[in-house]
């Protein structure tokens, strides 16, 4: 095999593209960060002579990170299982709105695109994990099959089935809005919500909406989907009411317009959209602080 080199040049480059990909297969940045970073540390844990073999240490390092990730999902069911209500992806704010406080984040080196929508990465939730590895590393990223079956441990046939397979799940899903679209959905919902005005809302929510709120069982939320657009906009009322000083921003959440609450300056909420055909059918509320760490007021 040829030499690749050994040093940090080798692997270095690599580490942004295995978050993107490591975001999109596990839904977490924490969880993403943590893959990488054993990735990594299987990686120096070679002997030097292995690394100085080894032709392409990025492909390497996918493979590996492929693998750890795979092994997560496995055991991320059984965790959320145990989670505190509904268990959502972690939300990604823009470049620009990103809390540079707490030093190097994994945010920091997301691309934001149309696989890490809050719609999308729900709808990578209802696959399998062999389905969700081998969907987002073919169809987001352009993987060969023959490198995928590498890291599913199957053959080239099997690994194009279950990407297969992922594709027809997001093909059933609805077609979403442009964000410009989206962007104006979201502003009317705004002022609505700010109004207070149920009717308002009424008219801008699918009328089978579903909003799903996560807190995590560390902030107060709605353990249940709340479904109905009629009842979503008497909870969001409902909620305005208890929350006097509570300012609404218009932000990009994950890519497409959203909304971020805060309080005092401190980002509570962030909440995420789906549009079709001109109205809300989902919504989905993040407040659990732990996932709102890379966000700034």
């Amino acid at each position: 095999m040829g030499t690749a080199g050994t040093g940090t040049d080798a692997t270095v480059g690599e580490r942004r593209q295995l978050i993107n990909v490591a975001y999109r297969l596990l839904g977490s940045l924490t969880d993403a960060e943590d893959a990488v970073q054993e990735a990594y540390a299987r990686w120096y844990a070679l002997p030097r002579a292995r690394r100085a073999e080894t032709v392409s240490p990025g492909a390497w390092l996918t493979t590996v990170t492929g693998r750890i990730c795979l092994d997560v999902l496995g055991s991320a069911r059984v965790r959320r299982e145990r989670y505190v209500g509904a268990w959502l992806p972690d939300p990604l704010p823009a470049h620009a709105e990103r809390d540079r406080g707490h030093g190097a984040d994994p945010a920091d080196q997301m691309v934001l695109d149309e696989s890490v929508t809050m719609a999308f990465l729900v709808i990578l939730e209802s696959m399998t994990p062999a389905e969700r590895v081998a969907f987002v590393l073919h169809d987001v990223f352009r993987y060969p099959f023959a490198e995928i079956a590498g890291i599913l441990r199957r053959t080239p046939v099997a690994c194009k089935q279950l990407a297969a397979s992922g594709r027809r799940r997001v093909r059933d899903a609805r077609v979403r809005a442009v964000p410009a679209v989206q962007g104006d959905v979201v502003r009317q919902v705004k002022a609505a919500w700010e109004k207070k005005d149920i009717a308002a809302l009424v008219d801008l929510l699918d009328p089978a909406a579903v909003m799903t709120a996560d807190g995590g069982g560390m902030v107060g939320a709605v353990l249940r989907p709340v479904e109905g657009g009629a009842r979503i906009a008497h909870y969001m009322v409902a909620i305005a009411d208890k929350a006097p000083g509570l300012e609404l921003l218009e932000r990009s959440v994950n890519g497409v317009p959203g909304l971020v609450a805060r309080r005092d300056g401190a980002v509570m909420t962030v909440a995420a959209f789906d549009v079709v055909e001109g109205r809300v059918s989902r919504i989905w509320v993040v407040r659990n602080p732990e996932k709102l760490r890379p966000w700034v007021g």
